[in-house]
């Protein structure tokens, strides 16, 4: 076969119309811009939520206190035109704290359900570790099926659904490690530093100048409830070459065959991962999914689903320099 027949078999692959992108990407822009307003200096952990939104993936944001976890969450809330609920997570809490439950109403003489705090759209849950398995369990059919069962009755949760969970990895008092089944029903784990002093600086400006106590509550609304359905419906067109979902494949496969790794990553996140780059491609204004892609979502996907061996830990490897280290080692398709 020559050149010139490999090429034109390629493209037969491609799809036969170019999707038009310019409206998601407009919102997109706008989206950051209005976020932008309020956070300083957390541009992947904005851009992450945004990929997780489109996405329709639930997110574990995990940092020390005062860098804006929960802001961040609230005021991409406001940025979008739905239901939002928060719930804090305390060692005391229980399941029906959360889920709701079957209280009898007097009036009527008959039983009937009261919708607990994740009935909404959006749901942050603050110090999610701080609740005990039992609580924790109570999310499990929630995040995976976006349903909720009570006294044998199954309720649907409305569209969009998504939990955004925060937690503090340096306290340990008091707090619950989280399942791995749990774990693994977040698409992405965005861990977050401290700001850069540039950025530092550009929070105290802000903070100096500011006249309203609660910025957040100035965010404009910049998508809505049929916004999300409609870009979602066209990420799913976002075109991906066949070798490029091998390469996923196999950095996947290769977590679960590592020396240094326990526990490798489910099938679940190569789904998560094929998702996310084809967001990525879509918000960069392409609509066709490159290596860059995939890499640029790899880390969030997997570093919450491997468990380092014992011996990896004491010696303080880190998880992300395994996944790293994966990476380099599988070839990039050309």
């Amino acid at each position: 076969m020559s050149e010139h027949e490999e090429h034109v078999e390629v493209t037969h692959t491609l799809p036969d119309s170019t999707l038009n992108l310019v409206p998601l990407a407009h919102k997109v822009a706008l989206l950051k811009e209005e976020i932008g307003k309020v956070i300083v200096g957390q541009e992947s952990l904005v851009e992450m939520l945004v990929v997780a939104l489109l996405a329709n993936g639930h997110v574990l944001i995990e940092g020390v206190p005062g860098i804006a976890k929960t802001l961040s969450v609230k005021v991409l809330a406001k940025a979008v035109s739905t239901g939002f609920s928060r719930i804090q997570f305390t060692p005391d809490l229980m399941p029906t704290d959360v889920t709701g439950t079957t209280v009898f109403n007097l009036a009527r003489s008959e039983f009937e359900f009261k919708p607990g705090p994740l009935f909404s759209n959006l749901i942050l849950i603050d110090e999610i570790n701080r609740a005990p398995a039992k609580t924790q369990s109570a999310l499990f059919e929630v995040m995976e099926e976006r349903q909720i069962t009570v006294d044998g009755h199954t309720y649907p949760m409305a569209t969009p659904f998504l939990v955004l969970a925060t937690q503090n990895p340096i306290e340990h008092e008091g707090t619950y490690r989280l399942p791995e089944a749990q774990l693994d029903r977040f698409m992405f784990k965005i861990c977050i530093d401290y700001p850069s002093l540039d950025d530092e600086c550009a929070i105290l400006a802000n903070e100096n100048g500011r006249t309203n106590p609660k910025p957040e509550r100035d965010v404009k609304a910049i998508i809505s409830p049929d916004d999300l359905a409609a870009f979602r419906q066209l990420i799913q067109k976002v075109h991906i070459e066949d070798n490029l979902m091998r390469y996923i494949a196999e950095i996947v496969h290769k977590t679960r065959n590592h020396g240094a790794l326990f526990l490798g990553a489910s099938p679940r996140a190569s789904i998560c991962i094929l998702q996310s780059a084809k967001v990525f491609a879509a918000i960069q204004g392409r609509d066709f999914v490159i290596p860059e892609d995939i890499v640029a979502v790899v880390q969030p996907v997997l570093v919450h689903r491997v468990t380092l061996t014992p011996e990896k830990e004491l010696e303080g490897v880190q998880s992300r320099q395994i996944i790293d280290e994966i990476v380099r080692t599988v070839a990039i398709p050309r």
